[in-house]
């Protein structure tokens, strides 16, 4: 089941990322040790049930654990708070093959969709993440540039692939 995560979920919040930021540091732009460093009140300050938040966290979650996670990031800015972005998406290894991933995908997507000014949906996959980015061609994103030298990881650059999705594209 997908739901947004609140602060109950803090520490297995935290604990599945940081294996994310571990298993797969080519995949994130943040380091574990930086992540591992911040409070846990940071944490929970992303699991805040505002319904304006700008930042909310889903889970698939099943028997009150927690399976794989996908944020959402709303811009702030006049100009350009028509967007969004997908951010964090990591689904256990374990537990890949069986539909999560695009579940949260569709449940980001579906938020995005009913916040008022919302056109559409962005995020970044590393190149040669095939997966990944199959997933998010069939949950509706289009590539739209590659981002070279994105991310620096033991000393090798991984480039980007940034992709977006047009919320009123089946209107």
């Amino acid at each position: 089941m997908i739901e947004r995560l609140t602060p109950p979920f803090v520490t297995q919040y935290r604990a599945l990322m940081l294996q994310a930021y571990a298993d797969h540091p080519d995949a994130f732009t943040s380091s574990v040790a930086e992540r591992a460093a911040l409070p846990l009140t940071w944490w929970a300050q992303r699991l805040a049930p505002d319904p304006n938040a700008r930042e909310l966290i889903f889970g698939a979650v099943a028997d009150g654990l927690l399976l794989g996670v996908a944020g959402l990031s709303f811009d702030p800015r006049e100009k350009a708070a028509h967007k969004a972005t997908l951010f964090g998406m990591y689904v256990a290894p374990a537990l890949r093959g069986r539909g999560l991933g695009r579940e949260l995908v569709m449940a980001v997507l579906e938020c995005a969709r009913c916040r008022t000014g919302t056109r559409l949906v962005q995020l970044t996959v590393t190149q040669g993440n095939h997966g990944a980015e199959a997933l998010y061609r069939q949950c509706g994103f289009t590539p739209f540039g590659l981002e070279p030298l994105a991310v620096a990881v033991n000393g090798q650059f991984v480039a980007k692939l940034h992709m977006w999705s047009d919320l009123r594209a089946n209107d």
